[in-house]
């Protein structure tokens, strides 16, 4: 049985307020190439299909029309989906007797039974080979919310408890319904310890010193493969080979200018082999320049080098890094100009101050607010920023605004 991990699609993300909808295209395309080529028999994505609990008709229309792709040119896929924290776990999950026919398991919610316990069943995913015979039993476990999962009394950290709680008692349920040469995967879309984020996932960090990060002992050793999503990096957890981030196929922010994301491939027998990287090719690059940040007239110099635009190549993203020693009301002016005709979309504008080198023991103590004049704030506010004093032209400029909102006020 071989096994394709991906996760964090994000359909219908903006990057910097740019449409990324061409780009994900891409990458669905060649997911479904490398489906065909790998000879894929399971599909798993661990969450966060959407970027958006409601998101755009366009981006459903993308999901499903890959879907119906996929199980059309591989009659055997068999795909599991879990839904992410950034997915509406319910209307997700509402096609699902249609899907299923196709092979198709989508699992957004966790239901209780009549007394409470989580009805493990739904979770429990047969997984077959070629001749219909059951190989694996896949725990897709979405992303959990408070009451989704045990509640632990007395506990000091009740979100990782439960969460622990929850996989140990799932798998329980599936060792008892599975037979002596039928295997055991999971699927989870939450924060490890120790895992490595990027500059995306400071949003979605745990809260609270980390209490609601899951330990990797929370996945019981028997378990062969763990397909975690929520984090956008690629990488193991705890030193084991078995637990995986997948990371996300499109960069997420300019901190992955070299990151190459990528999607795990695995075979299953009694045990994990030959397990992969396959590199996702970028669509659309992202740049960054100057590399670090420089004075506005080297910085226009650079950005006038760049290329003109060409409908044959995608521009790339671009972020520019500006060293300023005081305040450029026309910055964006000036980049613009200079780009207006230059293969690139302007993403985002890094400006970098110079900061005073005094040593913080030797300052005056810092008064109280209410001590303080507008005109007092004002200027120790830019000499903090700046490193030098407020030029003439916009202390007259405050001085006026002070003015007309004293007017107005009397």
């Amino acid at each position: 049985m071989k096994i394709l991990h991906t996760a964090d699609w994000h359909l219908g993300q903006l990057f910097h307020e740019y449409d990324r909808n061409f780009e994900h295209q891409q990458f669905l395309d060649w997911l479904l190439e490398t489906i065909k080529e790998e000879k894929i028999d399971v599909l798993l994505v661990s969450g966060d299909i959407f970027d958006i609990s409601n998101p755009a008709a366009a981006s459903i229309r993308m999901f499903y029309t890959f879907l119906q792709k996929a199980t059309k040119e591989n009659s055997d896929l068999q795909i599991v989906i879990t839904a992410g924290n950034h997915d509406s776990a319910s209307r997700l999950e509402a096609p699902k007797p249609l899907l299923e026919s196709s092979n198709i398991h989508i699992i957004g919610t966790i239901e209780k039974n009549s007394d409470g316990s989580v009805d493990y069943e739904k979770l429990t995913i047969p997984l077959r080979n070629k001749f219909g015979e059951i190989k694996t039993w896949c725990l897709a476990i979405p992303f959990l919310r408070i009451g989704d999962y045990p509640n632990i009394a007395n506990s000091t950290s009740p979100y990782a408890e439960g969460v622990t709680a929850l996989y140990n008692e799932a798998f329980e349920y599936a060792q008892k319904i599975k037979q002596d040469d039928q295997n055991i995967i999971a699927m989870g879309h939450l924060h490890t310890q120790h895992a490595e984020v990027l500059d995306m996932d400071i949003s979605e960090r745990p809260i609270m010193g980390g209490v609601e990060c899951v330990a990797a002992t929370a996945f019981h050793d028997d378990i062969k493969y763990v397909a975690l999503g929520h984090i956008h990096k690629a990488q193991r957890i705890g030193g084991k080979e078995h637990i995986r981030y997948s990371g996300s196929p499109l960069p997420m922010s300019f901190s992955e200018r070299n990151y190459k994301h990528q999607v795990f491939i695995f075979e299953l027998e009694n045990e994990i082999t030959s397990l992969k990287t396959v590199e996702i090719p970028v669509t659309i690059p992202l740049l960054r320049i100057p590399l670090k940040a420089e004075l506005l007239e080297k910085v226009l110099e650079q950005l006038n080098q760049l290329p003109e635009k060409n409908d044959d190549f995608p521009a790339p993203y671009l972020e520019v890094q500006v060293l300023l020693e005081e305040p450029e009301p026309a910055l964006r002016h000036k980049i613009d100009e200079v780009l207006k005709f230059k293969n690139v979309r302007l993403a985002r504008i890094q400006q970098h101050y110079s900061k005073s080198k005094s040593n913080p023991e030797e300052s005056s103590p810092q008064e109280l607010l209410n001590e303080l004049k507008p005109i007092d704030v004002f200027s120790k506010s830019y000499h903090s920023k700046y490193d030098a004093e407020v030029p003439d032209h916009l202390m007259d400029l405050f001085r006026q605004t002070l003015e007309e909102v004293n007017q107005a006020e009397n």
